[in-house]
């Protein structure tokens, strides 16, 4: 079977070329479910970018197998899909982490949406966290209230506008997928259009020690965001305005166990990145 062709076929050349960004990284597990999913979309004019970093496991394998063109690279998530992003051939790129499961319409969606409006320059795609763990739920539950506002990101793009801006900021992993819808949002372009379509997010083996510890890695950059995002990313991380968010909200009293595992996440959260950050800033003092 030709995938490229597969792909690219039924919606013919005529439709404006999407590409989609994938880094990744011993992603076996995850990757497959990923590209199948990219495959069954509605719209077909597809191109999908795999940056690895170098990978001992399977991944560039599998990546083979579904047609995607491999880049190598040592660099961190914001550098691999900056690399994506200057490699892509599309009109309009869509950046996906390896474990994420798109629905089969979000792609069209996203083309219809921005092709409709010259003045989108990014459109959000909601997420839900899949998963059987407790954690899971809950982050699935925290997310759900996350409509509208700083906290959530956009994931596809102008091509034209993502370069001119210089892509996403490498040396913040903070936040590290704001920094590119922010700097498309100064050019004057609106980057909180939001479609239906979902992605989900499987997060199966969600362990809450690696993620705390993820939390404090992402601190340690908190300084560098802060100063160069000073008044989005105030709202963005601000406990106050975080759990206002939940407890002035009627629907977060309606599961009683989740909401307690949403502000004990939080504020473990909280904890781990604040100590990055005051480590991140002692070292950078």
């Amino acid at each position: 079977m030709d995938v490229k062709k597969e792909l690219t076929g039924s919606m013919g050349m005529s439709e404006p070329l999407v590409s989609a960004v994938i880094p990744t990284y011993n992603s076996e597990k995850t990757l497959e479910k990923c590209l199948k999913s990219i495959r069954r979309q509605t719209y077909r004019n597809l191109e999908i970018i795999v940056v690895d970093k170098f990978s001992k496991d399977r991944t560039v394998e599998i990546a083979k197998r579904y047609g995607a063109r491999i880049i190598y690279d040592e660099g961190e998530r914001t550098r691999a899909k900056n690399i994506g992003l200057k490699k892509a051939e599309g009109k309009y790129v869509l950046f996906v982490d390896s474990d994420m499961e798109l629905s089969k319409e979000v792609v069209e969606e996203c083309v219809n949406f921005i092709e409709s409006d010259e003045n989108i320059g990014g459109v959000i795609i909601p997420e839900r966290s899949i998963g059987k763990s407790f954690w899971v739920k809950v982050r699935d539950f925290e997310r759900s209230f996350y409509v509208g506002i700083e906290v959530e990101s956009a994931r596809f793009f102008r091509k034209d506008l993502a370069l001119k801006v210089g892509g996403f900021d490498e040396d913040v992993v903070f936040f590290e997928e704001s920094t590119l819808p922010q700097k498309i949002e100064k050019l004057g372009y609106n980057v909180r259009a939001r479609i239906r379509a979902e992605i989900l997010h499987h997060e199966e083996n969600f362990s809450l020690l690696k993620w705390l510890k993820k939390k404090y890695y992402y601190g340690k950059t908190a300084l560098n965001y802060i100063k160069r995002y000073e008044q989005y990313g105030s709202r963005q991380i601000s406990p106050l305005r975080r759990f206002g968010l939940f407890l002035r909200d009627k629907r977060f009293y309606s599961e009683p166990l989740l909401a307690l595992g949403v502000l004990v996440l939080k504020s473990l959260e909280y904890v781990s990145a604040g100590v990055g950050y005051l480590i991140g800033g002692i070292r950078n003092g």
